[in-house]
């Protein structure tokens, strides 16, 4: 028992005198971050300097995913290259597919019929929906949210089972071909399409009831990491990220490709440029893919049954039926599978919008049946290198979030 209960509050003989305690010093320390840990968002290594909690420099080391694939279509015809463009960005993989397919036919002068271009763009922007629900879903995660990623999924779920019934992969496609489609959609398709869309708006309301009034994310979000409209464009960013930062740059508006410019959809656009702009932005961007579709669906419908390749033999594989009666099919059957086709000499470059922003392939054109150069524009590649300045100042806590916002993959990045 304590007697004297002052005891508890008067200092002792040996009592610590702040008046003599070492002033506080910051040394920078550098640490090394991947490639393989689990925050990193794929196999991406970054060496951070900090002083206490903040960052002060971070340098991105990319080459640890590298694949060689733009040297490897260098020696496929240009048909057999359709096997790596979706392996690139494998959560928007149509949007590689359908960007070398564009630059290739723009080189051998292939028309799509009009059925096949509608087909591309409703698949394409279904495309772009599954890649931002893993855009919410994992970078909810980073913020420590566990329950979005359950809520994503289960919409991503059903667009890869929609992938799976028309293409026969939920991921690595290869449905697109060089002035067309591989076929036409199985029956029954657009009705499963029709209501998806159907449901899709009342679950982005969801997603955003879940974090977008959340104090947590307000917080850890709002005013992080702001990038303005003036280095975004210096840094080359595009895509989503870029219109977060107030900048209204959208391919499909800018330069129309597959019919984009007859379809109605609003580009949105914020003027934050923070963590907080750059997720609300991928959900309003669904709501405008939503509206894509529908209207595509609508086309489909109306247009009826049609061809869905480029009627010329020397660019696309004649019927499997005529085969049996003309050996003139035959022979282009057994060119075009064995050769390939042989573009005039030349050099090529379209732009497309793929979820994380530009994406176009340049292909130089020798003529021979291989192309002599590819070099993909890939957004992810481009839009790393805000990564530095996007951190700068931050938090180490919110490094991982920055990476997320910036939605890369590092498929997209090593080629």
């Amino acid at each position: 028992m304590i007697k004297d209960p002052s005891a508890l509050h008067s200092p002792s003989e040996e009592a610590y005198d702040l008046a003599d305690a070492p002033e506080l010093k910051s040394e920078v320390m550098t640490l090394n971050v991947g490639p393989q840990h689990p925050s990193t968002h794929g196999v991406l290594r970054v060496v951070v300097d900090l002083s206490g909690e903040q960052i002060l420099r971070l340098t991105p080391h990319i080459g640890y995913l590298h694949t060689g694939f733009e040297k490897n279509m260098e020696n496929r015809t240009y048909t057999q290259d359709i096997t790596y463009t979706p392996r690139m960005d494998y959560l928007h993989s149509f949007a590689h597919d359908l960007a070398y397919a564009l630059s290739v036919e723009k080189l051998v002068g292939a028309e799509v019929p009009l059925r096949a271009q509608t087909i591309r763009v409703m698949l394409n922007e279904l495309s772009r929906i599954a890649s931002h629900l893993v855009f919410l879903g994992t970078g909810m995660l980073d913020f420590g949210a566990l329950t979005p990623f359950f809520y994503a999924f289960r919409e991503r779920e059903a667009v890869l089972d929609l992938f799976e019934w028309v293409t026969g992969q939920r991921f690595h496609h290869n449905y697109i071909r060089i002035g067309g489609l591989k076929e036409d959609l199985p029956e029954g398709f657009l009705e499963q399409v029709k209501k998806f869309i159907a449901a899709m708006p009342a679950r982005i309301d969801e997603y955003e009831g879940l974090f977008r009034e959340s104090p947590i994310f307000y917080e850890r979000a709002k005013g992080v990491s702001v990038i303005p409209a003036e280095d975004a464009i210096n840094l080359s960013l595009t895509g989503g990220s870029l219109r977060a930062s107030g900048v209204n740059y959208d391919v499909r508006k800018a330069y129309p490709y597959a019919g984009y410019e007859t379809y109605a959809f609003e580009v949105p656009v914020l003027q934050g440029g923070d963590i907080f702009d750059r997720v609300i932005i991928r959900a309003l961007e669904m709501r405008e893919s939503v509206k894509i579709i529908a209207q595509a669906v609508e086309r489909l419908e109306a247009m009826g049954e049609g061809p869905v390749r480029d009627p010329d033999p020397q660019i696309s594989l004649p019927p499997r039926k005529l085969l049996e009666t003309s050996m003139e099919a035959v022979i282009y059957h057994f060119k075009l599978v064995t050769e390939g086709f042989h573009p005039a000499l030349g050099e090529v470059y379209v732009p497309t919008e793929s979820a994380r922003g530009e994406l176009g392939y340049y292909i130089v054109s020798d003529g021979g049946s291989m192309p002599y150069r590819v070099k993909v524009r890939a957004p992810s590649f481009v839009n790393l290198q805000t990564l530095p300045y996007a951190c700068k100042g931050v938090q180490m806590a919110d490094m991982v979030v920055v990476i997320a916002s910036l939605d890369p993959v590092m498929g997209d990045v090593d080629r």
